[in-house]
């Protein structure tokens, strides 16, 4: 069941393997295309069957039938795309009480809100669920089975040797995007590989959460979020350019959200109710597909636009994201602005009762006033940290006040 086209490593197998060891059924869940099948495949143990669900009458199989789809498809199972027959998840509950053996069944979904309902209803228990986004920086450069979580106490430890670049192929690398299949076959033009994306992104995912009347509006709408990269959400504004409604602007990115396109940062506040009811930023979770639908037809001429720095930003998130999510984990990160709008963090990450400051600049000698409103973050009972900056310098170094400097190639 090997794969015989180039498979970059993958951080999260390590995860996965785990989870097998210790539950009876895994389910990686992800975006279109960002590796999922691959990745289980390359790691099926000897003996594990597999069917895939994108086969429209394998599908209809297993929702007309589950009972005896499982009959005729034995475990070890790993199913693809179970979001299509999300009836198999209660005879899967069925054949797993029977059996209580673990590493039963490996799933993979890419439509996550449906598909956590049927999860959280029926296999609540019974199953280690793992995120799997587009490939790392780590990843991209072969080094993902040693990308461990990112540790703001031990940035010297965390750099990776090799990965050090100047800020042109940093942008390189952010405008390309971190799909696999642009990796594995690096003449494989960005702009060929997004197009086709979408359109297989209309036709399937977005088919099957929500009948979109108006499929031009809807790509209109994709393109305006793109742009917005890195700011706040205002429904109002989105609306304006897709020329829908902010209530239909709302759906739509509950959509891009559910199918893992988009991930929305709540803001940081000393009270949790608080961060639930002020407005989140939005990031899109590939910056390969963000270019692209921003219209930046090249590493140039996004490093020189006026969405560079967002797009930097953007980039950071992910790879933070990518380094807590493929080992398993879920960070407490959010970003912080005060009330006036007149102070704001990039990121704050919680952790073991400490706040770390975290701020994204576009230059290769940052300085300590770059994190200067750190000091108005309501702290509560955490201590405050004095905070780090990704910059493009190409080697970690000491600011001052404590403050340390990271390269945004070594995430």
């Amino acid at each position: 069941m090997k794969n015989e086209a180039p498979y970059y490593a993958r951080t999260a197998a390590a995860k996965v393997k785990y989870l097998s060891a210790h539950y009876p059924s895994v389910l990686v869940l992800g975006a279109r295309q960002v590796g999922k099948s691959t990745m289980l495949r390359e790691l099926c143990p000897e003996g594990m069957n597999y069917v895939t669900l994108d086969d429209y009458t394998l599908a209809a199989q297993a929702k007309n039938d589950p009972m005896g789809f499982l009959q005729e498809h034995k475990a070890p199972l790993f199913i693809d795309e179970v979001q299509y027959a999300p009836e198999l998840l209660r005879v899967i509950k069925m054949k797993v009480d029977e059996s209580r053996q673990n590493g039963m069944y490996w799933l993979t979904g890419s439509q996550q809100f449906h598909l956590m309902q049927g999860v959280t209803e029926t296999l609540v228990g019974r199953v280690g669920i793992l995120d799997l986004h587009s490939m790392s920086q780590r990843e991209m450069l072969g080094n993902g089975d040693a990308a461990p979580v990112f540790n703001p106490e031990d940035l010297r430890g965390y750099q990776a040797g090799g990965s050090v670049c100047d800020i042109h192929e940093l942008y390189e690398r952010i405008w390309r995007g971190g799909y696999p299949a642009l990796w594995k076959d690096r003449e494989l033009e960005p702009e060929d590989f997004y197009d086709s994306y979408m359109r297989t992104y209309l036709e399937r995912d977005v088919r099957e959460l929500s009948q979109i009347g108006n499929r031009a509006a809807f790509v209109k709408f994709m393109q305006s979020a793109a742009l917005r990269t890195g700011q706040q959400l205002v429904y109002a504004d989105i609306a304006r350019d897709a020329e829908v409604s902010p209530n239909t602007v709302k759906s739509w990115i509950s959509i891009l959200e559910t199918t893992g396109i988009i991930s929305l940062l709540q803001p940081y506040s000393a009270n949790a109710i608080k961060r639930l009811t002020k407005t989140p930023k939005l990031y899109f979770m590939d910056t390969g597909l963000c270019a692209w639908l921003a219209g930046w037809k090249s590493p140039k001429s996004l490093m020189n636009s006026p969405m560079a720095g967002a797009i930097l930003e953007t980039w950071v998130y992910g790879q933070l994201i990518r380094s807590f999510n493929h080992n398993g984990k879920r960070p407490q990160l959010y970003f912080f602005r005060d009330a006036k709008g007149t102070s704001e963090v990039d990121f704050v990450l919680v952790q073991d009762g400490t706040i770390y400051p975290m701020e994204v600049k576009r230059s290769s000698s940052p300085a300590a006033a770059d994190l200067r409103h750190a000091a108005k973050i309501p702290t509560g009972p955490f201590a405050l940290h004095p905070g780090i900056v990704f910059c493009t310098a190409e080697q970690v170094y000491s600011l001052d006040k404590g403050l340390m400097a990271f390269p945004i190639s070594m995430l």
